[in-house]
């Protein structure tokens, strides 16, 4: 009764803040709804250095070695690097703009830091955007990064005046919902960036002219680098991969959010209050992986040699044995690789496609084939991010199998996670019979690889759709439900992505991160499916797909582009690099069935029900005295395999009728 009430009281409220028309509308928002804390527009005394300031000494061959520096080359392949250029982010943009002004501003501060530090972040369609800008996640921008709560009171001394200098400005704690609460550490964009030239990282270097130890004394060209531990924890990550919508808030019965009025900022800019949209840090902070020395992984991820896994930058920059600075003969044995290694495979082929030297030339031959060796390692990322399990189980139907797949989950956060929009993970299941043994009769989840077409409603599909309430919706004139105008979600109708080691329902419930519209156990981070076997299949084969962008979203971008007509609208583009760089060709994750298909023929089942009974016997009878010819029949009557159905035959058959 209560909620009644407070549903229509807003309904009320809201009616006064906007004004309602036929049809749609954007929301009543402007750039004050998005705005976030920690440092501000102009608030650098020195400003960002593009990353070719960097490469003189993080890339190259190491003087008088010809020992590679993969520093450079790893980060230009990464899309960290090409964040400003991704082409899903400027059509996505578009129709944000459009959707709730002012929201570009939220978009704008993680992919192109630069520009929005420098306040060319307004307008927020991104027009003062330069190629500058372009350097994205750079390297200036995340080695100058501060801890914005120094938790562990380990920061580099300066940091704490850094923080009190923010004033007002100071990033916000940010409190889970549990009970009791805890610590979310940062995220939604709110870096704090030190306002001079003062680089940090794993790595101290003493200022010029001071004594240097270790490898780094050989140096003759080098800058002093700050003691940071915030650059070895995956709370730096959270910055940018754990991100809400801050022009919505709770309302009053905390089950729903309603917007914030008209340039209204969130009244307490913890994220946890706001709509989730990506929750990747999160989810790795409630895992397993997040406890102690993190999880043994056995070497399915990390450098050389490592077991236990447990920060974001184990997996994701691994440490190996090599050079960071072409200037020091030694290499070190704790080098983190740069290849910020995830789930992008198109776009990497997109952005050498439109800033190669084939389009803008605004990237070199050189870093075209970064963008393909980082390519090349993400697929190898997604091969190892799950396994795949077959069964034959007849627990949903005694006494007669099922397939049964199980997914296992091996990454530290859901799978998958990250931007929802588009990205999806799904099963497929072909089934043979004996006359052909290369082409399946049946497929459960056929993917179409020219139409980009994904049959759904034969599998279990893994996803996050987010949408509108149907409040929401009224008021802006659309339909409730499941929509992808990102920017207007404030509700989640389905999340069946598979949680990763140490999920608990009140942990990932503290954080926004439930699953909805689906359950899983405590301590679950695997899913299982049945699928019902055809009649006469001999074998199956299942693979587990993953794909960054679908059909349907790439279609959305394009048809929703506020700029129709346009051959040159950034819906458009993007939908002509996805069409011309393999539509978002799915990577296999795992299969099961090859090169052998995984055995499920049902020896002595005449009549295709997945039985053996009395009832099988007429038919197999017939096979016998070769009145029935179906080779399907004759397989299944072909009780030993050998010489086909014959009299040798009969005694196993009559022993599977009798089976318990």
């Amino acid at each position: 009764m209560r909620a009644t009430f407070l549903s229509a009281l807003w309904v009320l409220v809201y009616a006064s803040m906007v004004s309602v028309a036929v049809g749609q509308v954007p929301m009543d928002t402007n750039i004050n709804n998005f705005f976030l804390h920690g440092t501000q527009p102009n608030g650098l005394t020195n400003q960002l250095l593009n990353s070719s300031n960097c490469m003189t000494c993080h890339s190259g061959t190491v003087t008088g070695v010809g020992a590679t520096v993969p520093i450079g080359d790893d980060w230009n392949g990464s899309l960290m690097a090409q964040a400003a250029r991704d082409p899903l982010f400027y059509a996505c943009l578009d129709i944000a703009e459009r959707d709730a002004p002012g929201s570009g501003d939220l978009c704008i501060r993680c992919h192109v830091p630069r520009a929005w530090l420098e306040g060319r972040s307004t307008p927020t369609n991104g027009a003062l955007i330069n190629s500058g800008d372009r350097d994205g996640i750079n390297c200036s921008f995340c080695h100058r990064l501060v801890d914005p709560f120094n938790e562990l009171a380990d920061a580099p001394t300066v940091d704490v005046e850094i923080l009190a200098a923010l004033g007002a400005n100071a990033p916000p704690p940010q409190m889970d919902r549990g009970m009791p609460s805890a610590s979310g550490h940062g995220g939604n964009g709110s870096y704090v960036v030190d306002p001079l030239d003062r680089r940090r990282g794993p790595f101290p270097l003493p200022p010029i002219g001071e004594p240097a130890e270790g490898n780094e004394a050989d140096c003759e060209l080098y800058h002093e680098a700050l003691f940071s531990p915030f650059h070895t924890r995956s709370q730096m990550c959270a910055t940018c991969h754990d991100v809400s919508l801050p022009h919505f808030k709770y309302d009053l019965s905390g089950t729903a959010f309603i917007p914030n009025p008209l340039g209204t900022a969130h009244p307490s800019g913890n994220k946890y209050d706001m709509v989730p949209i990506e929750r990747t840090y999160s989810e790795w902070l409630k895992s397993d992986f997040a406890v102690g020395m993190g999880v043994n992984m056995e070497g399915r991820f990390g450098g050389p040699g490592q077991t236990y896994v447990s920060q974001c930058q184990d997996c994701h920059m691994p440490s190996v044995t090599g050079h960071g600075c072409r200037f020091v003969p030694e290499p070190r044995d704790d080098l983190p690789r740069h290849y910020f290694a995830g789930a992008s495979t198109w776009q990497l082929d997109a952005i050498a496609q439109q800033y190669g030297p084939g389009g803008t030339g605004e990237l070199s031959a050189a870093k075209v084939s970064a963008l393909a060796a980082n390519k090349a390692r993400n697929i190898d990322m997604l091969e190892r991010a799950a396994d795949l399990i077959v069964y034959l189980d007849d627990e949903p139907t005694p006494g007669i199998d099922q397939l049964k797949v199980r997914v296992v989950n091996q990454t530290g956060h859901k799978l998958p996670s990250g931007y929802p929009e588009g990205r999806r993970m799904w099963l497929t299941v072909e089934f043979f019979d004996c006359t052909d043994y290369t082409v399946p009769f049946e497929v459960r989840g056929h993917y179409d690889f020219d139409t980009a077409d994904l049959d759904t409603g034969s599998t279990k599909v893994y996803e996050m759709k987010g949408g509108l309430d149907e409040t929401l919706a009224a008021l802006l004139g659309r339909t409730p439900g499941p929509a992808m105008h990102f920017v207007l979600t404030n509700k989640v109708f389905k999340d069946n992505r598979i949680p990763p080691r140490g999920f608990t329902n009140l942990k990932f419930a503290a954080v926004q991160a439930s699953p909805v519209d689906y359950a899983y156990a405590d301590g679950q981070y695997w899913d299982d499916t049945y699928y019902e076997i055809p009649a006469y299949a001999v074998g199956a084969r299942v693979t587990l797909y993953y794909q960054a962008t679908t059909k349907e979203y790439i279609e959305f971008l394009r048809d929703n582009n506020p700029f129709p007509g346009n051959p040159n609208n950034r819906g458009q583009i993007a939908y002509n690099l996805w069409v011309s760089n393999g539509k978002s060709r799915p990577v296999e994750m795992a299969r099961v069935g090859y090169p052998s298909l995984y055995g499920v023929e049902l020896k002595g089942d005449m009549t295709g029900n997945r039985q053996v009974t009395v009832d099988d016997i007429p038919d197999f009878v017939d096979v016998l005295l070769g009145l029935n010819t179906d080779p399907r029949l004759i397989c299944a009557a072909d009780m030993d395999n050998l010489n086909g159905p014959d009299g040798a035959d009969i005694q196993p058959f009559l022993d599977k009728i009798l089976e318990p």
